[in-house]
């Protein structure tokens, strides 16, 4: 019987499927032990990490930060190719030291006193939450059950319950302090919700959050583009070993106690068969999934649209902790000043780090003018400083439908907002505040679209009420769940294997985490066959 060279196939030409490409090539090129391929159905690597440039500035449109720098493996190849400097401008340079300023709808300057209470008090229990507390703060109902909206919410109220929050404010119109503290709340709820990618934050598990884990050090954004690290991670590789515009719609396996495939030439056929959207095929050994939790989702709905599909389906296990845990949608929107603006080099060195508190989307209180769409938008600001592009971050509903706008709604409704809050003082940069009314004017814009780019639908996973952090472990489990590495080819092991960031149990959401599910992955297909 002729043996063959076992053939692996990365699906996805992001950080988890380049990553594990990386670990099996430098392990296993010099003996010639495999095959190895990675296949992208985009044009482009990078997955959900996405460099772009717009007006004249460098932007990310999908993962922007190195979340932590003590222990990053993604800070550590950052500086190993030289990519935390360089001498052109980019999104957020100046990190997150920008003092903001934060105004109530209808223009309403908030100072530190109304601002640090709540700040604090949000703080404090995320604090709680995530594990950081010792001190104990009452919840009703189990809290096996408990959603960080429902735990957010008990707090606001017992702060509020033990404040004069009904007296009025002089001079804030139609605000008192109950309203105010309640919205400015919010706007550092709906901060949490772009961070999460939860739409609604009574979705999202109060338990599991106490399992992720950050690294420590400072949040910074890199030079050169996050996809100079995905750049670098190709280049390490043979050319050709990564195909792009190769998308797989079908997987053809084996489960357990399916019927061995048949002999050809001697060989044991591969149990995997591939279909591409072209109508090619490809057979494999061992496939490394690492689409995104959105087009798992897809997959498992049946959706009849050329998404990835399974045959035969998948395992209930591996069903039930796709459909429990959560992946949402979160878009950028950059917007850029115009350069026929009278006045522009003024308002584009002077727009603030602009936060924004809305009256309750649900009030008659708030102004008429400002879309649906924007009154969840906790902020609007520079990209850094004296930058003339401006960045917002939307969530759930609200990014979903920035997708639909025409470019001319979209600076409409913006323009319509920001008039709401600066028509009766412009915020320089050197924090004084000039009277006088202002029109800011927009000439283009640039939106991310990742709640309909068919190869992601959506942004990054969460845990949802229902779910825990062991779905994530069962996300990982390969297919067939168990098995036996024979000769007969009857059900072999590790045919399928999943990785990417809603696979890591403490990492989700993150890029190192799906480089480290990479590395996973690779390794256990390497421990296989006794290679490490």
């Amino acid at each position: 019987m002729v043996v063959k060279k076992p053939r692996i196939v990365i699906i996805g030409a992001g950080m988890a499927g380049l990553t594990a490409a990386n670990k099996l090539h430098s392990v296993a090129a010099s003996k010639d032990l495999f095959e190895v391929c990675v296949v992208e159905g985009g044009n482009r690597i990078g997955g959900r990490i996405k460099t772009s440039e717009f007006g004249g500035d460098m932007i990310e449109m999908g993962a922007t930060w190195i979340h932590g720098i003590e222990g990053s493996p993604i800070h550590k190849i950052a500086q190993q190719i030289h990519a935390l400097e360089s001498h052109k401008p980019w999104e957020w340079m100046d990190g997150n030291g920008n003092e903001a300023t934060t105004i109530a709808e209808d223009g309403f300057v908030l100072d530190p006193s109304f601002l640090h209470p709540i700040k604090k008090l949000f703080n404090n229990l995320i604090d709680h939450f995530q594990g950081n507390m010792s001190t104990t703060i009452t919840t009703k109902g189990d809290c096996g059950n408990l959603s960080i909206g429902s735990f957010l919410k008990q707090g606001l109220g017992a702060y509020c319950g033990s404040s004069k929050e009904e007296e009025e404010l002089k001079g804030f119109g139609k605000w008192n302090k109950k309203l105010l503290d309640e919205a400015i709340f919010a706007m550092h709820e709906n901060t949490l919700r772009t961070h999460t990618s939860a739409a609604d934050l009574f979705a999202l598990d109060y338990g599991a959050e106490s399992e992720y884990q950050v690294f420590p050090g400072e949040e910074i954004t890199i030079a050169k583009g996050y996809v100079s690290i995905m750049e670098h991670l190709a280049s390490l590789l043979p050319p050709g070993l990564v195909q792009l515009g190769r998308r797989v719609t079908r997987i053809e396996w084996q489960p357990e106690g399916h019927e061995p495939m048949n002999m050809e030439n001697g060989t044991c056929s591969r149990p995997v068969m591939l279909h591409f959207c072209d109508s090619s095929t490809m057979s494999a050994d061992h496939v490394i999934v690492t689409v995104s939790l959105g087009v798992l989702k897809a997959a498992i709905r049946g959706d009849d649209s050329g998404m990835l599909m399974f045959h035969p389906p998948l395992p209930t296990f591996k069903v039930e902790a796709i459909s429990r845990l959560g992946f949402g949608v979160v878009n950028k929107l950059f917007m850029q000043l115009s350069p026929q603006h009278e006045k522009r080099d003024e308002i584009s060195k002077g727009f603030p780090f602009l936060h924004m508190v809305f009256h309750s989307p649900h009030s008659e209180l708030g102004h008429k003018k400002i879309p649906w769409w924007m009154k969840k938008t906790a902020s609007l600001c520079p990209i850094y400083n004296h930058s003339s592009v401006l960045l917002g971050w939307f969530a759930g509903e609200e990014a979903l439908a920035l997708e639909s706008l025409k470019d001319e709604e979209i600076i409409e409704g913006v323009s319509d907002t920001i008039s709401c809050f600066l028509s009766h003082s412009l915020v320089f940069c050197n924090g004084n505040v000039d009277s006088h009314k202002y029109e800011v004017k927009f000439s283009k814009v640039l939106k991310s679209q990742w709640g309909t780019d068919p190869l992601f639908l959506g942004s990054y996973s969460h845990v949802t009420v229902g779910s825990s952090g062991d779905d994530f472990d069962t996300m990982a489990e390969p297919l067939p769940k168990s098995g036996r590495r024979s000769h007969s080819c009857a059900s072999p092991q590790l045919q399928i294997l999943f990785a990417g960031e809603a696979t890591h149990r403490t990492y989700y959401s993150t890029t190192h985490g799906a480089y480290f599910s990479g590395l996973r992955e690779a390794n256990r297909l390497l421990q296989h066959y006794s290679l490490c």
